[in-house]
């Protein structure tokens, strides 16, 4: 059961870069939970989750030398979600209907998140050196945390840009 988890329903064995196929994974089931019920159901399921897989992570990789093998990806859904959080909480925030999952918001977020990942700056990648399941799932939260960041920066520049446009349009 924890190898279920912890590969996200063996979506941690696919090949080539198996991070990235989980943080793929991550983003219709996010799409998903928001429509099920908003940012607060996906807020809960990303808190289930981590703790989900925390325990799975311990559990797979008990007795082993290797305490993060690419084929656990469960820490990267916990971590995509979380950087899908500002655009789930801005269109439950709006009352949007809840299929409205708008693309930017989405892309930007796998990207960034990606990048945090793979690249693991500062706090990144000093979690992502701790030799135990609670680094494994911590770097992808950061990362998570991170690309959030950068998801509500990509907000604000992107509806300021349309309203500059809207504007420029009215006036000419």
């Amino acid at each position: 059961m924890s190898r279920l988890f912890a590969t996200f329903f063996y979506v941690g064995l696919l090949r080539p870069a198996p991070g990235t196929w989980g943080s793929a994974a991550a983003i219709p089931v996010a799409y998903g939970l928001h429509w099920l019920g908003g940012f607060p159901v996906l807020l809960a399921a990303t808190l289930a989750m981590f703790g989900l897989g925390w325990w799975a992570t311990v559990e797979a990789t008990r007795g082993k030398a290797d305490h993060d093998p690419s084929e656990i990806v469960i820490d990267e859904v916990v971590g995509q979600w979380i950087a899908l959080w500002p655009l789930s909480l801005g269109l439950w925030w709006m009352a949007a209907d809840p299929w409205v999952f708008p693309w930017p918001g989405w892309v930007v977020g796998f990207l960034m998140f990606r990048l945090f990942d793979i690249w693991k700056p500062g706090p990144v990648g000093w979690a992502d050196r701790k030799p135990n399941a609670f680094g494994v799932m911590m770097d992808d939260v950061i990362a998570g945390a991170m690309a959030a960041v950068l998801v509500v920066v990509g907000a604000a520049l992107g509806h300021r840009a349309a309203a500059i446009w809207e504007y420029v349009m009215w006036i000419t």
